[in-house]
């Protein structure tokens, strides 16, 4: 019978295994001929009685942790679900509930090989794919997994679903077929406030500063706080909800999915698709882009943390930028301000600057 494997050294003096099936020679990064060839001996005993490694491997890590030879996956699984708290371990639970886990759910961890992981990957979805990686990163940050079932170059690359940006018209079509008043309200502040759906539906009188015309509530998410200014549309909206205690009592005491059914339905009367509740976040980011709004004023009112993320949401913005001509002249317009007298007859030009400035101030003060 051949020899599989064949023991060489290299003009440099670093010794090679040679496979003579794959053709593939692999450095054992040695110039030692007795560390060569106790390597060489290793990996000839490792092809010939792969089973025996197993037990041997399952013997040493046995004495640090009994149950190493027992674990499944379900363990893990388990494990950090119950780390979540609230509704991040409401979603765990509902994760590890997956169909597609159930290929692995009873197997044990010692025991699984990329081919196994592969077929949940292709099974599952798009989370699946997610929420894999991170039970097998926690069974390895645990020790209960010695070596990586796949490496993290080689884990499938995640494609979410493309998400867009709700457009005024398909707003309009959902507003006119819903019927429910409170739910017709919620929709319509989602387009004024850009709120997602739990801090809208969460909202309380108390977050409403009628003075100032502000919203300003703690996001969810993030705990980071929102404050968003409101208009003339979104006051009448906002008049019309109740004084004291939820905005939103009948959203307010469901579930997010049962408001995502809520809103798919009339979706589909409307015939409106790809869209879901958090488009209107997307709507409202790239609305503040197209009109020019301050990028920090922005952020600050949806709660971003961070400009990556604002900007992940104004991305898709169509601007419509004017010649430097054009702008030119606006800009040579705009230090024209007219200015009606006090007895109301007369106008006044104020042409510089600091007159502007002088002049705006001053109509404040007579307006107050």
């Amino acid at each position: 019978m051949k020899q599989r494997f064949r023991l060489y050294r290299r003009n440099g003096g670093i010794y090679y295994i040679h496979d003579s099936e794959t053709g593939k020679q692999t450095s054992l990064a040695t110039r030692v001929r007795a560390e060569a060839s106790a390597l060489f001996a290793a990996r000839i005993q490792a092809h010939c009685q792969a089973h025996l490694n197993l037990q041997l491997a399952r013997t040493y890590l046995a004495a640090t942790d009994p149950l190493v030879a027992k674990r499944t996956w379900q363990v893990p699984m388990e494990e950090l679900a119950n780390t979540k708290r609230g509704a991040t371990r409401e979603r765990w639970q509902r994760v590890i509930r997956d169909t597609a886990f159930d290929l692995i759910r009873d197997r044990r961890i010692l025991e699984t090989q990329a081919e196994h992981f592969l077929k949940v990957l292709h099974v599952g979805t798009v989370s699946t794919n997610v929420f894999l990686r991170r039970i097998h990163n926690f069974a390895l940050d645990m020790g209960w997994l010695p070596w990586p079932v796949i490496v993290k170059r080689q884990w499938p690359r995640v494609e979410y679903r493309e998400k867009r940006a709700i457009t005024p018209q398909e707003h309009q079509a959902i507003i006119a077929l819903e019927h429910n008043p409170e739910r017709k309200a919620f929709y319509e502040l989602c387009w004024h406030l850009g709120g997602s759906q739990s801090d809208i539906a969460n909202l309380q009188a108390d977050n409403i500063d009628w003075d100032a015309k502000v919203v300003s509530f703690s996001r969810k998410k993030t705990n980071s706080i929102a404050m968003i200014h409101f208009g003339e549309e979104a006051e009448k909206i906002l008049r019309t909800l109740p004084l004291q205690g939820a905005l939103f009592p009948e959203f307010n005491a469901i579930a997010a999915g049962h408001r995502a059914t809520e809103f798919k339905r009339v979706c589909r009367r409307a015939k409106v698709s790809g869209v879901s509740l958090h488009s209107y976040r997307y709507a409202w980011a790239e609305r503040a882009k197209v009109c020019g709004y301050p990028e920090r004023f922005a952020q600050e009112a949806l709660g971003h943390n961070s400009k990556a993320v604002h900007r992940a949401y104004s991305r898709k913005a169509k601007m419509q930028l004017p010649s430097l001509e054009v702008y030119e002249k606006r800009a040579r317009e705009a230090e024209v301000i007219p200015m009606s007298a006090p007895n109301g007859t007369a106008v006044v030009a104020v042409t510089s600057p600091a007159a502007k400035d002088e002049a705006q101030n001053s109509a404040q003060i007579a307006n107050a």
